[in-house]
């Protein structure tokens, strides 16, 4: 590859860094935005770059952008996620032992947990890629699409029966379908989400229903958030990352499966008893779904996210191929994106931790409470609003009935499962 491409690249995934540092530590605003708005903004970007870029690569350049921007994100969205309770898809069910360590004064473990198990999923994904590539352009991916309703069926069992192990059974089915019904609401029916900043996306308030709120609230009545500590330079090593490689190479593949539901199952058959560990996995699975989404993309042609739908309009048949140029820049682009996420991550964790420790706890969740209310009506307006408060309903029902929140991942399962 031309030494003047790579610089390119280097560059661009560094611009793709800043922007997914702004897209995961701001509530409501994901990197699949970001992506949608440079897809619409592409032939201002191509004519800027023209003059710079051979314009055989002005394509492969922005699109390892928007990938850096993927990663960053995937390593940086649960700095908020733990600190004030925002949820993203990737990791909603992380916000309840985050939430805990934060009460404990270990907020910066868990965001540590959190980049190592990043760091470890993106670089042994980065290694899988080709090998990867190269199954599924040779036969692979037809079975791994029959297997799709499968694994649906199996992973939907897992998390119910998990809590049936709990005593919760007639609770965790309840909420699993009620979370199913809303998702299922938000994905197929044709419910207007449109607020004052434009179009939004139905996920966030029904995220933040189910996930966030209810855990703020039940936070409310806490003492107050104490001094956080940083004397845990590595508090998990690198095998939950591994076991979050396995996981995430499922969730890469089939629609449905996200980085909690994976690292849920992983958790069934390999029970972790701290939190920190859970947590790492969590974030392992996110990081490899994000990049395998390149070889699913290379392979299908379908993205699993919004960034990868992106890339796919831009690069074209770019991708096309075992070991294309396009492809090979992108790995570049996700290889860079991993080191400066690591960094970033620990940043906004130390930022984050300073600020909410100097501010009363509740108070803190009550402002966010209301943050994450003008959210959902400046980007869904009264539609998302409605969504919110159905969500919500079922959001409290863990808590009250002694079962987890891992069944409200129904959410994301169920509405996949119906076409089917």
């Amino acid at each position: 590859m031309d030494p003047a491409i790579v610089s390119f690249v280097i560059i661009s995934s560094i611009i793709g860094a800043s922007l997914g540092t702004f897209t995961g530590l701001v509530p409501g605003i994901h990197v699949n935005t970001l992506a949608s708005i440079m897809l619409v903004s592409y032939p201002a970007m191509e004519s800027a770059l023209s003059g710079l870029v051979d314009p055989e690569y002005v394509s492969a350049v922005v699109c390892c952008c928007i990938m850096s921007a993927s990663v960053v994100h995937s390593f940086i969205d649960f700095v908020p996620s733990v600190f004030i309770g925002a949820p993203d898809a990737e990791d909603a069910v992380s916000i309840l032992p985050g939430h805990r360590m934060v009460l404990q004064g270990r907020g910066m473990a868990a965001v540590r947990a959190a980049a190592i198990g990043s760091l470890v999923g993106c670089s042994v994904a980065i290694v899988l890629s080709v090998p990867l590539q190269y199954v599924m352009l040779n036969g692979a991916e037809e079975v791994m699409d029959r297997l799709t309703p499968l694994v649906l069926i199996v992973a939907s069992s897992i998390l119910i029966l998990n809590e049936g192990r709990k005593g919760n059974m007639m609770w965790g089915v309840a909420c699993f379908i009620l979370s199913g019904a809303i998702g299922a609401m938000c994905m197929f029916m044709p419910i207007p989400a449109e607020g004052i900043l434009g179009e939004g996306t139905l996920m966030f308030p029904m995220l933040t229903g189910l996930f966030g709120i209810p855990v703020l609230v039940e936070a409310a009545a806490g003492k107050g958030i104490p001094e956080q500590r940083d004397d845990e330079p590595d508090p998990v090593g690198l095998m939950p990352g591994i076991k979050g490689v396995v996981t995430g190479c499922i969730a890469g593949w089939f629609p449905g499966i996200t980085s909690t539901v994976g690292a849920s199952m992983s958790a069934c058959f390999m029970p972790e008893n701290r939190p920190e560990r859970f947590i790492s996995t969590v974030a392992s699975v996110g990081t490899v779904t994000s990049v395998l989404s390149l070889v699913t993309l290379s392979v299908s042609g379908s993205g699993r996210s919004g960034s990868a739908i992106v890339i796919g309009e831009i690069l074209g048949d770019g991708l096309d191929g075992f070991m294309s140029e396009g492809f090979l820049m992108l790995l570049l682009a996700t290889a860079t994106a991993s080191v400066l996420g690591y960094g970033l991550t620990i940043w906004s964790g130390h930022m984050m931790s300073s600020l909410v420790t100097r501010i009363d706890e509740r108070m803190l969740n009550k402002a966010v409470i209301i943050l994450l209310l003008i959210l959902t009506v400046t980007t869904t307006g009264l539609p998302g609003l409605l969504v919110l408060a159905g969500a919500m309903a079922v959001g409290f029902i863990p808590n009250a009935c002694g079962t987890g929140r891992t069944v409200l991942c129904g959410c994301l399962i169920l509405p996949v499962m119906l076409p089917m």
